[in-house]
């Protein structure tokens, strides 16, 4: 029994012994890592990172990195390069005004028959580039072609009995002066018998023996005569006067006539004309509608041309138009072409604000009003535009314009 109290008391005195010295060297251990460990910087001084590669020789601690004044310079020339490019920038971006809300602007043609009749034939294709003048559509002519034949033939006709009444007039001319000459060879017979009538009275004053009853019968009788043939001479001379007046007038009807004829002959030779539709302008076909077969009535929209001259219509804001003035230079950048270098140049500005032509436009004056910044349609020509850049009205553009 002694010998196992025995052991048990040196097993319990060793394993003191191993917690004793287990101890001893945790505290040495710590006394170690207090010795090494850096101290915490005061308030205000720089504390090490681990971004830092040098160390310091008397403390030992890594050094930071920006603390070399060659890398601080370095940063504060960075930084003044980019003030000085942002204020570059600011000086050269405000000589420029741009917007996105701008638009190809041009003034379509759209063709519509004025006359109606069927299609006889159509020469334009769709997107096909034509010329002024070129021929488009035919509307069959023949209604037309007879109209106009029916109104040459009723002026040919009253240009005829315009020749026969002028005839006339001439015939009637001769027939008057045959009538004067008359009258004055009648008024010579009648003076003659007259003379007669007053030598044999005035001879049977003087001697009755001498100048017969008979005589002086015979010459009275002659008087009377030849004075009913001068009235009846100067009354087929006013008969001829007064037709030559009437045919004077039917000359003037029928002239009149003529001239209605000639009136409808152009009227036919016009309507004739319109079944033959031409290209007004130059530039492309869009939306065509109309075939070979159709029967058309006038005003009908066969299609379009979209003329060759455009215009840009952009729609800058009102504080945007401080400097901007007509004949400023303008770049413009178009959606379908953003390749494309096309340049302009301000044409007008437009006299009042978008909603000012607005089909119901603002009353300010009732109700309440909160100002809003307004858009004016500025009008931008296009100096040069690519032949291969298919621009066309309503298509998006952005212009730059220098207002400097």
């Amino acid at each position: 029994m002694d010998r196992i109290a025995a052991r048990t008391r040196h097993q319990s005195e060793n394993a003191d012994k191993a917690k004793v010295r287990s101890d001893s060297a945790k505290l040495e251990q710590n006394d170690t890592r207090e010795r090494i460990r850096p101290e915490k910087p005061h308030k205000g001084e720089h504390a090490p990172g681990h971004g830092d590669k040098e160390h310091d020789k008397t403390t030992g601690q890594k050094r930071s990195f920006f603390r070399p004044p060659l890398v601080l310079l370095v940063v504060g020339a960075i930084l003044l390069l980019l003030i000085g490019a942002g204020i570059l920038w600011w000086l050269h971006a405000r000589n420029f005004e741009s917007t996105d809300d701008a638009f190809i602007d041009a003034r379509i043609v759209r063709l519509a028959p004025q006359i109606e009749g069927q299609v006889a034939h159509v020469y334009a294709e769709d997107n096909q580039l034509v010329q002024p003048g070129q021929l488009l559509v035919v509307i069959d002519p023949s209604d037309a072609q007879t109209r106009l034949d029916q109104a040459l033939a009723q002026q040919r006709q009253a240009e005829s009995q315009i020749s026969q009444a002028r005839s006339q007039i001439n015939t009637l001319d001769a027939n008057h002066q045959q009538a004067l000459s008359s009258i004055t060879s009648v008024q010579a017979q009648a003076q003659l018998a007259a003379q007669d009538l007053a030598r044999y009275r005035e001879l049977a004053q003087l001697n009755p023996r001498a100048v017969s009853q008979q005589q002086l019968d015979q010459a009275e009788a002659n008087v009377r005569n030849t004075a009913a043939q001068v009235a009846a001479a100067d009354r087929q001379a006013q008969s001829i006067v007064t037709q030559r007046a009437g045919s004077q007038a039917q000359v003037k009807a029928y002239e009149a006539q003529v001239q209605a004829y000639k009136a409808q002959v152009e009227q036919a030779r016009i309507t004739l004309s319109r079944t033959r539709i031409v290209a007004p302008v130059a530039g492309h076909i869009a939306q065509k509608t109309v075939a070979a077969g159709n029967f058309i009535q006038p005003g009908q929209q066969m299609m379009a041309i979209v003329p060759l001259q455009m215009w840009v219509t952009a729609n800058f804001k009102e504080t945007q138009l401080d400097r901007m003035r007509a004949g400023q230079m303008v770049d413009v950048s178009v959606d379908a072409c953003p390749n494309a270098d096309i340049s302009g140049h301000v044409d007008s500005i437009q006299r009042g604000a978008g909603q000012a032509f607005a089909l119901l436009p603002p009353e300010n004056a009732t109700g309440n009003f909160v100002k809003v910044v307004q858009r004016v349609p500025v009008k931008i020509v296009l100096d040069n535009v690519p032949e291969d850049c298919p621009i066309g009205p309503g298509m998006s553009v952005s212009p730059r314009v220098r207002v400097r």
